[in-house]
């Protein structure tokens, strides 16, 4: 999928790029597997802002996805390559033997007429979802369940993929695209592959219009902002970097920058070897 750019006849011209959608096959969802998306301004149930620079934007469907995969042993062929507007990977549409239609995330290489198949006795293919026990060690996965049976969570996003390292009293360690190195229980499925519109990381907006587009409305830094608005406001004349002493944080005061995030004591600590930064993990 080639990234479209185009010669700088106007400002904003100048940096646009976005795909050109030569891969999409077919331009209109299945009416059966949309939802409609309630856009919510970034507001709670009492009316109050909890998400800030939400708002606007074009209507969007909600694609169902089926990240389980779970009728074995019947095969499906791909019927069309689909947008999807809420995410960057494309999507696939399967119908399978029975007549049932679902969508399931777009691999690398995948094609119209294809025949794809999931469950422990599938080929490990292209597309095919296979229990992490069956898969060849060594082969670019993606849609990962990180509970068996819960459906894929990890590794869906445009590009993407994993690689499986070996198998080990009932685990498989996995190389996540972040460099995390992480046990994953084998009875959890995955799919054979890499995510497909890996071109995704050259798109540039370009215009602010293209974000209203997305519903991402504007906002202004805490520096430029007064003391009374921000804890990074305020000063003699221009500042950078938080006005020099102090560090920059959230309109409430939550660190910006080097503030660890992550529970030390989190339950799932202990299935991580590697860290992403290349640091094992101590905490197991």
């Amino acid at each position: 999928m080639p990234v479209k750019t185009f010669r700088p006849l106007t400002p904003s011209l100048r940096y646009i790029a976005y795909s050109d959608y030569s891969d999409i096959t077919k331009t209109k969802p299945e009416r059966r597997l949309v939802e409609t998306r309630k856009r919510t301004g970034g507001r709670n149930v009492y009316g109050r802002i909890t998400a800030r620079g939400i708002g606007g934007g074009h209507k969007q469907k909600i694609r169902l996805v089926d990240f389980k995969r779970n009728k074995y042993g019947v095969e499906a062929t791909v019927k069309a390559i689909e947008y999807d507007p809420r995410r960057t990977a494309r999507l696939a549409l399967l119908e399978y033997a029975d007549g049932e239609k679902t969508y399931i995330i777009a691999p690398s290489g995948l094609q119209v007429g294809a025949k794809l198949m999931s469950g422990p006795k599938a080929p490990p293919e292209v597309g095919n979802s296979l229990p992490l026990r069956t898969v060849p060690v060594g082969l670019p996965i993606h849609n990962i369940e990180i509970v068996p049976g819960r459906g894929a969570q990890m590794v869906r996003t445009a590009g993407g993929a994993a690689t499986l390292m070996s198998r080990d009293e009932g685990y498989a360690q996995i190389r996540l695209p972040s460099g995390e190195i992480r046990l994953v229980n084998e009875n959890c499925y995955a799919t054979i592959g890499q995510v497909g519109n890996a071109e995704h990381e050259n798109v540039v907006l370009g215009k602010a219009g293209r974000s209203r587009h997305l519903g991402i409305r504007p906002i202004n830094r805490g520096v430029t902002r007064n003391p009374v608005d921000h804890p990074n406001g305020g000063g003699a004349g221009k500042s950078k970097s938080g006005g020099g002493w102090q560090q920059l944080t959230s309109p409430w005061g939550l660190l910006a920058k080097g503030y660890r995030t992550r529970n030390r004591k989190k339950h799932s600590n202990r299935f991580i070897l590697v860290r992403r930064d290349g640091r094992p993990m101590k905490n197991k």
